[in-house]
């Protein structure tokens, strides 16, 4: 079975994936420094086939001797959001980018690396027409811009992936509420109001655990996939910021929002996607949007503060 190295297993997509490929088998280390103070992996603690390296990503040293012994590595650790990189623009590039060329730079040609970055590399895209691999490249935030240069990097490479991921939502154990449908359900559900800037902008959505199951997608079709990019998200859910909270007032009928006359979204990303070239490869989600927001309404029960975010 695959020895696997990831990354920034400890984040709100590595402990739904570290969990998901434990439980298929395979040997997972994760090398995080916890910096949120997390729990999240403590139940994968029961697996004899988990090992854990706390330490930094941009790290040399433990980045060269923590590849050594692996088959694949998956970098998830990265400053992660338009809002959290803005704020730190120089750990943003040091980790999204920098951490992962050291990756290439100790990682055998025999090694596969499959790679997260983000759809916000399209900026903001042509009315109506949808954007697919080649469409061009136009990040407008730093987060944008590091992650398309990560992705440059890995793609060097023969035995590489890139799965270019929608905006996530869904549960997670080290949760976040500030992802654009995690947020607007939870606000549904705590304040009960919403005021949405520039509510005509457009994404697509993928819930936390379609990503790990894309993870597990890719690692058992990896011949037939390797070498290239894929965008990741939900066919039906190429959605306005408007019609996101309509769909979520379906279930909280309480549920009052209001788009603001005035007022700007500090992410201008703007643009609608196509998932056609991984469709075609066999993938099919599991978690529509409405059965992620269900998910969330109950998570919210739970979860009654504001801790879970990343800034």
């Amino acid at each position: 079975m695959l020895k696997i190295l990831i990354t920034g297993g400890g984040g709100y997509i590595g402990s739904v994936l570290t969990w998901v490929l434990l439980n298929e088998g395979y040997e997972v280390t994760v090398l995080d420094n916890f910096m949120f103070g997390q729990n999240s992996l403590a139940d994968c603690c029961r697996y004899d086939n988990f090992q854990v390296i706390n330490g930094d990503a941009r790290d040399e040293a433990l980045i060269k001797k923590a590849v050594s012994n692996q088959d694949v590595i998956i970098p998830l650790a990265a400053l992660v959001g338009a809002p959290m990189c803005n704020k730190d623009p120089q750990s943003a590039w040091s980790l999204n980018t920098h951490a992962v060329e050291t990756i290439t730079k100790f990682a055998s040609k025999e090694q596969w690396i499959l790679m997260p970055v983000t759809n916000s590399g399209y900026g903001v895209g042509e009315k109506d027409k949808f954007c697919d691999e080649e469409s061009p490249l136009k990040p407008i935030s730093v987060y944008g811009k590091s992650k398309v240069a990560a992705e440059e990097l890995i793609l060097r490479r023969d035995n590489s992936i890139s799965f270019r991921l929608a905006t996530a939502f869904g549960m997670s154990p080290r949760m976040r509420l500030d992802l654009l449908v995690n947020d607007f359900v939870y606000r549904a559900v705590s304040d009960r109001s919403l005021i949405i800037f520039e509510g005509h902008f457009k994404r697509n959505f993928i819930h936390v655990r379609d990503i790990a199951n894309v993870f597990l997608h890719g690692l058992k079709n990896f011949s037939s996939m390797r070498g290239t990019m894929y965008n990741v998200g939900l066919d039906d859910a190429n959605l306005s910021k408007l019609e996101l909270a309509a769909i979520i007032k379906n279930y909280l009928p309480d549920f009052y929002f209001t788009e603001a006359s005035i007022g700007e979204d500090p992410d201008k990303r703007d643009y609608i996607v196509s998932n056609d070239k991984l469709n075609k490869t066999g993938f099919v989600p599991e978690w529509p949007l409405q059965r992620g927001i269900q998910e969330l309404i109950k998570g919210y029960s739970i979860l009654n503060n504001r801790k879970y975010s990343n800034v």
